[in-house]
């Protein structure tokens, strides 16, 4: 769904970020998937106003904050780079890495193993050194990316985007106490959260997203529970959180940069809701 979007924000005679490997991965999977990027899969949920619309203008410029951010930390003379549940990410690619740079990928190995093999078919060769850890983050990841060869001794630059918002509480502080914990002072990260709805409200979109997924599995039921699914637990407020412990951290709301970059803020309820809850955080240890 994401790379589907990057690839129609791709597409615009405007785009707010190109990711030219988006295509690619949506391409590799085929089906509706494809058919959506040339227009034939009106029932798609990226076709539709009401969903695809906010969806792409979403992802754009989410996929343009993250860019920026990883050339301002390049530009600040950070050379390591880690990217928390990875999906199809493409930057280690798309991105003009200095010379020196190592990137790692966390995710699952059958992500990391589609993603491998989609794009050596395609002839990609990364722009740095990139390195998979193929780990579940519910795992030691701080071990397996230490054993991978990351220096916690020199900044590095992190990112979750889009990981937040699906993590408990509980994961979620332990996920930044391991960022904290390898994080050398000039370290960055950039996060994607997501303000947690009232307990009650919580229980009833989940309730309703999983009797969506019972009565329509296809990629219509997914635009129909996908709002739902943003809503989760926050230990803090990410900028709150590693302030706290010796970053310089700043959070711009996602519908603040929606103007800031001249997309619209959606009208739809779902859409609004989503877009009002999410921040864009980065920070710098000092």
């Amino acid at each position: 769904m994401v790379a589907a979007a990057r690839a129609l924000e791709a597409a615009k005679p405007d785009p707010l970020a190109v990711d030219q490997y988006a295509e690619v991965f949506a391409r590799a999977v085929g089906g509706s998937w494809a058919g959506v990027l040339d227009g034939q899969a009106p029932e798609h949920p990226l076709a539709t106003n009401e969903f695809g619309v906010p969806f792409v203008n979403f992802q754009g410029a989410r996929t343009k904050y993250f860019d920026e951010y990883f050339a301002a930390a390049a530009a600040a003379g950070v050379r390591q780079i880690v990217v928390l549940a990875s999906g199809l990410d493409s930057r280690a690619y798309r991105l003009d890495w200095p010379a020196g740079t190592v990137i790692y990928e966390l995710d699952q190995p059958q992500v990391l193993e589609f993603k491998r093999e989609v794009l050596a078919r395609n002839n990609a060769q990364p722009a740095a050194d990139r390195r998979e850890i193929a780990i579940d983050l519910r795992d030691d990841w701080q071990r397996a990316l230490l054993d991978a060869g990351f220096d916690s001794d020199r900044p590095a630059a992190w990112i979750a985007e889009g990981l937040l918002i699906y993590l408990p509480a509980t994961a979620q502080e332990q996920l930044f106490l391991g960022i904290d914990a390898l994080s050398a002072p000039g370290s960055w990260v950039a996060v994607e959260e997501g303000k947690p709805m009232p307990a009650e409200a919580l229980a009833a979109k989940r309730a309703e997203q999983v009797q969506g997924e019972r009565s329509d599995g296809d990629v219509n039921g997914m635009a129909v529970s996908f709002f739902h699914l943003i809503y989760n637990e926050q230990i803090a407020p990410a900028d709150e959180w590693f302030g706290g412990r010796g970053w310089r951290a700043e959070a711009t709301p996602l519908a603040d940069y929606l103007r800031r970059v001249g997309r619209p803020v959606p009208e739809n309820p779902e859409a609004a809701t989503m877009i009002a809850s999410n921040s864009l955080v980065t920070a710098v240890k000092e």
